[in-house]
């Protein structure tokens, strides 16, 4: 698709920004995200059909970003050079590091594989990554020929293996919803000083809140950031929104300053290139990002289903919840957002049950979200803890098992090249249910494997 094939239809040429206005360009080139671009005045006031945003957000989410659009810093600040803006480069061009993001050209590269359990790997748009287009976030050492001794090759820094996005809208509205409810408790508390509140929502248990001398309380609160935010998009909860994730990406792995960070106008990154990426095309990035198609289940045989009773019985279904319910169908999206206020600033929202994400109805108006996950962090162990990552260090958010079949490698860094592997690893909170299935026989484990090998992601991917 050409850079300006949606705006065909679209007649008042005053929405269309010159490129020109916008980054530097040359002779026979051009950005690669086009000569045209995308205003959230446009998005927010219904200039685009659904329809139109998603192919948008699509492009965006596939373009191979070059010099032009802003790719890369520019040149290195000796005060913060591993922070966007100012890292050093491998080359002299100052596009790429690798080993502390500068790492890919477009969100394509790493988010790509739709099943890697076919011969060869079936590819689809928000896919899955395997361990090659693993991010290599904040370390300042890498010692490659273990000359510390260790018996390994030392890492202070966090190996992150790329999810799919399949599926995002109903964690997103899952964790909105979640938020809200856990907001609304914490208000409770601090009406009734001195009363231990429950934080529970829609099943899951985050401990409990206290208001008293004039503060909150959060020691007992557990698996939240003591705001009670839901934050389920990165390993370590670290986003609210699909949207916070591609801020931050943006700048991370490709050096593309965002306007609602930065500032308009601004080349905060000193590489001659000013709006790389504005507020609207972040909203049609996200919309295309969210509402891409749900991972499926398809039918288990007696041993898939004898294996789900297991899966349950030795634990494991108490983090890897198998459904949350919805109480909406939509999904609201904003800006600007407001973790602690999913209702604020709201400029669309979108129906989940229809296509393509296509979220299974129930009773009384909201969705089936069968993510097999419970949006909570929990400790996993000395043996997964990342450096640096402070007092997050062992914990993770609950991986989502959905697509499970399809998605190796495993874990946050994909270690584990098989499900038994990455089993086996689990420690921590999660070192019963380990041991648990450790301790099955061969025909029991066996059954195990056959259920979780009916967790498949999408089976097509429409991505328009």
């Amino acid at each position: 698709m050409t850079p300006c094939r949606v705006f065909v239809v679209i007649t008042l040429a005053v929405f269309i920004i010159a490129a020109a206005a916008t980054s530097a360009t040359r002779a026979g080139e051009a950005p690669a995200l086009g000569t045209a671009r995308i205003t959230q005045a446009m998005v927010a006031g219904g200039e685009l059909s659904r329809a139109q945003m998603r192919r948008e957000g699509r492009r965006i989410f596939a373009t191979p970003f070059n010099l032009l659009d802003g790719l890369g810093d520019g040149p290195m600040d000796p005060n913060e050079p591993t922070a966007p803006g100012g890292r050093p480069t491998l080359q002299a061009n100052g596009m790429f590091l690798r080993a502390n993001g500068l790492d890919s050209q477009t969100c394509l590269e790493c988010h790509s594989l739709l099943s890697n359990a076919t011969i060869p790997a079936t590819f689809a748009v928000g896919g899955a990554g395997g361990v090659a287009t693993n991010a290599m976030a904040g370390p300042t050492t890498i010692d490659v020929d273990d000359s510390d001794g260790n018996g390994f090759a030392g890492f202070d820094g966090r190996f992150i293996n790329p999810p799919f996005v399949f599926g995002a809208g109903g964690v997103e509205l899952l964790a909105k919803e979640m938020t809200a409810e856990l907001r609304a408790l914490r208000a409770t508390a601090e009406s009734n000083p001195g009363t231990i509140v429950p934080l529970l929502s829609k099943g899951v248990d985050f401990g409990s809140i206290v208001f008293q001398t004039g503060i909150f309380d959060t020691d007992a609160v557990e698996g939240v950031a003591s705001d009670l935010v839901v934050r389920p998009f990165g390993r370590k909860g670290e986003f609210a929104t699909v949207r916070a994730f591609d801020v931050g990406a943006m700048q991370f792995h490709h050096g593309i300053q965002p306007t609602e960070v930065v500032g308009e106008g601004i080349d905060d990154d000193g590489d001659g290139v000013v709006d790389e990426i504005l507020v609207g095309e972040l909203s049609v990035l996200h919309i295309f990002g969210v509402t891409l198609e749900r991972p499926r289940e398809v039918r288990a045989d007696a041993e898939a289903r004898s294996g789900r009773t297991i899966f349950s019985a030795i634990g494991c279904a108490d983090c890897h919840v198998p459904e949350l319910r919805t109480t909406s169908r939509r999904l609201t999206v904003s800006f600007p957002e407001v973790d602690t206020d999913p209702s604020a600033n709201v400029f669309a929202s979108f129906d989940l049950s229809h296509a393509p994400a296509r979220f299974k109805r129930v009773p009384g108006g909201g969705l089936r979200v069968p993510l097999f996950a419970d949006l909570k962090r929990h400790d996993m162990g000395p043996a997964l803890a990342e450096t640096p990552a402070g007092e997050l260090d062992a914990h993770f958010t609950t991986a989502r098992l959905w697509g499970v079949a399809d998605t190796a490698p495993y874990l946050h860094d994909g270690r584990a090249s098989t499900l038994t592997e990455a089993i086996l690893l689990h420690g921590g909170e999660a070192e019963a249910s380990r041991n648990a299935f450790d301790g099955l026989d061969g025909a029991n484990q066996d059954a195990v494997r056959a259920f979780l090998k009916t967790l498949r992601t999408p089976r097509t991917v429409r991505g328009r």
